[in-house]
């Protein structure tokens, strides 16, 4: 039997990913404050609100979304791991989080032998999701 003909499959662009939140505000300012990101675009309607947040490092956005009238924080469950920016240097990074306030965990190296794989410290946002801030090095540029 001959091999069928292959399709040409276009390959997907990752847009967004989108994260619930509680204080759209807070978030929103947690985010310009650490990430240099703002609004992009938001979507208001009765029940809940859109928020797309960017900067002009890339194009890719990270959705807030708020569920109006929602008291009880979300859980995280057992899937999400953490969102990953890239900096410079992660030392400079931290310092610069501390000296505005924030409370991001020290930085840590990731080794094989006396290999760098990467230099990296998490810090999290008001909801509590865990953001990771890797130095520009090796495979995460």
């Amino acid at each position: 039997m001959p091999a069928l003909p292959r399709r040409r499959i276009h390959m997907a662009k990752i847009i967004h990913t989108m994260i619930r939140v509680l204080d759209l505000d807070k978030s929103i300012r947690f985010y310009a404050d650490v990430l240099n990101l703002s609004e992009a675009h938001r979507l208001d309607f009765p029940d809940f609100a859109l928020v797309y947040l960017r900067n002009d490092e890339n194009d890719f956005e990270l959705e807030l979304t708020l569920n109006k009238g929602r008291a009880e924080p979300y859980t995280h469950g057992t899937g999400y791991g953490h969102i990953a920016v890239v900096v410079p240097d992660a030392a400079a990074a931290r310092e610069a989080l501390v000296a505005k306030g924030h409370d991001p965990a020290p930085v840590k190296e990731f080794k094989r032998g006396d290999e760098l794989l990467a230099r990296f410290f998490f810090i999290q946002d008001p909801d509590g999701y865990k953001i990771e801030m890797l130095e520009r090095h090796g495979h995460y540029q």
